[in-house]
């Protein structure tokens, strides 16, 4: 059995400039989800996928191998992290390496526990799944959301359930957004949140995107408790 780790993480966030490798905690954020891949002992390589000469310097300091340069034309806004994976399982297929297990780890995922990195891979392994990936519970019933309209105003999405008891209503589900694991060679034409797919459940404590400066501040801040307990 052999398994890979992709983690993508081109140069050019724009609402946290240089954002993968900006420091948290003392360390360029991709480092976390590098160690944490390292620590899982799971993965016969260890890739980091970028466009940008510091990224690369800076994974493969702490224990990553950048074997190639993501194209410019899979750097931008708009690509797809599939097509990134895609990218650069074709690279090292070129040269011979294959791999039974892929996964993507993202290189915004401080929070990463190697444990469920492990626990994605045993469900694949003793399933008929084709991906697992990392998820967490909502917060609050999805049932109870609202939008507001161009004049300011509150629109239930489900206005039903407006009396419905929170203890009623169905829980739901999200993408963590921390790793993905698929199985190589197998065809399916399932979306990754579907049937083909098993969910890792991780503690909302946990979980955490990093998309805006007030995100980041959040990561920190749950960082440095976790540390503390």
């Amino acid at each position: 059995m052999k398994a890979i780790a992709i983690i993508p993480a081109r140069g050019g966030s724009k609402r946290i400039p240089r954002k993968n490798i900006k420091s948290f905690h003392g360390k360029p954020l991709i480092a976390y989800s590098i160690q944490t891949a390292i620590e899982s002992g799971l993965f016969d390589k260890i890739v980091v996928s970028t466009d940008d000469e510091e990224i690369a310097a800076i994974a493969k300091e702490y224990g990553a191998e950048v074997p190639f340069v993501r194209p410019v034309e899979l750097s931008d806004d708009f690509t797809g992290t599939l097509d990134v994976i895609e990218h650069a399982l074709k690279s090292l297929e070129e040269k011979g390496e294959v791999f039974d297990y892929v996964c993507t780890i993202y290189a915004t995922a401080p929070l990463l526990q190697s444990q469920y990195l492990i626990e994605g891979l045993e469900k694949l392994q003793s399933s008929d799944a084709v991906n697992s990936f990392s998820a967490t519970s909502m917060p609050f019933p999805i049932q109870r959301a609202f939008k507001i309209d161009g004049s300011g105003r509150c629109e239930m999405f489900t206005p039903e359930h407006f009396l419905s008891r929170s203890q009623d209503l169905e829980e739901a589900f999200q993408d963590a957004g921390q790793f993905y694991w698929t199985k190589s060679g197998v065809d399916s034409s399932d979306i990754m949140f579907g049937k083909s797919s098993l969910p890792v459940i991780l503690p909302r404590h946990l979980v955490q995107d990093i998309d805006t400066l007030e995100d980041w501040k959040r990561a920190e801040f749950m960082y440095e408790a976790l540390q503390k307990s």
